[in-house]
């Protein structure tokens, strides 16, 4: 896949923060970010300003990009390949951050980030290892074979498509038998039978209703960092402490009435962010 451009970083008007512990670091990076927001929202986009402080912001987080990116060392893809994947997440982050909702920015990119992550091994990563060289000689013979059935008006044989990129028949049937790696089959296309018992994946594990809950917290925790601070709060009250409307009116000094109108504006920011509803 394409290397991410570096961006330089600007000078923040002083000199270098200086190496120091990583907790050190960390709050250097996010004072960082900060003042680079702050200077972004001033700017008009696609000035080349605003591009050298979005540049900025993208190279110091950075380390962020890489500290998710550590969580899925045993995909058995190249590292550097799932930290670009990332790089896109943060991008898209940046891009859609608001610093005036008072959310800090790792909060906000990290779901932003690993969403990225997963759907590109979702969608793109084989499920069978396939060396490069074979994987690239695979990509060849797939333009091979879209030329010639076009030329010919049918598929190709072995013959025609080793004659074509000048290698070897069995180089050609290896590259075939590799790129059914990059398809992976459905068990249940693979299990049917005609005989009315169950296929194999009827009789594999069985039905977790947990499973359902972990995607659904994930996506709460998403969209209710996206809401501004106090709003949070309310929903917390509300329904992980279980008080009342009138018990929270009482703790934030605020009416009743007030947080009624506070709950309502917050459900419908979240269906409007959902997703799912969209």
């Amino acid at each position: 896949m394409a290397a991410t451009r570096t961006l330089p970083q600007p000078s923040t008007g002083g000199e270098a923060p200086a190496r120091g512990t990583p907790g050190r670091r960390s709050a250097e990076t996010r004072a960082l970010t900060q003042a680079l927001f702050e200077r972004l929202s001033g700017l008009e986009r696609g000035t080349a300003e605003h591009e050298r402080v979005r540049g900025a912001l993208i190279e110091a987080n950075i380390p962020l990009v890489r500290y998710v990116a550590a969580r899925f060392r045993s995909r058995n893809e190249p590292m550097e390949d799932v930290v670009q994947v990332g790089t896109i997440g943060l991008i898209n982050a940046i891009d859609r951050f608001d610093p005036g909702r008072g959310v800090q920015f790792p909060t906000f990119a990290m779901p932003t980030i690993i969403g990225e992550i997963r759907r590109y091994f979702r969608d793109n990563v084989r499920t069978v290892h396939v060396p490069r060289r074979l994987h690239e000689l695979w990509v060849q013979v797939s333009g091979a074979t879209e030329d010639l059935t076009v030329l010919h008006g049918r598929s190709p044989t072995t013959a025609e498509i080793a004659e074509r990129l000048r290698i070897g028949e069995e180089e050609v049937l290896a590259c075939l038998e590799a790129g059914r790696a990059y398809r992976a089959t459905s068990l249940e296309a693979a299990q049917e039978r005609d005989d009315g018992l169950p296929g194999l994946i009827d009789r594999l594990g069985y039905e977790d209703p947990a499973l359902d809950g972990v995607e659904h917290r994930d996506l709460v925790r998403h969209l209710l960092v996206q809401l501004p601070e106090r709003e949070q709060h309310i929903l917390l009250l509300r329904y992980y402490r279980n008080l009342t409307q009138s018990q929270i009116s009482a703790e934030l000094g605020v009416s009743q009435m007030h947080v009624s109108r506070l709950l309502s504006r917050s459900f419908a920011r979240l269906r409007a962010a959902n997703p799912i509803d969209a």
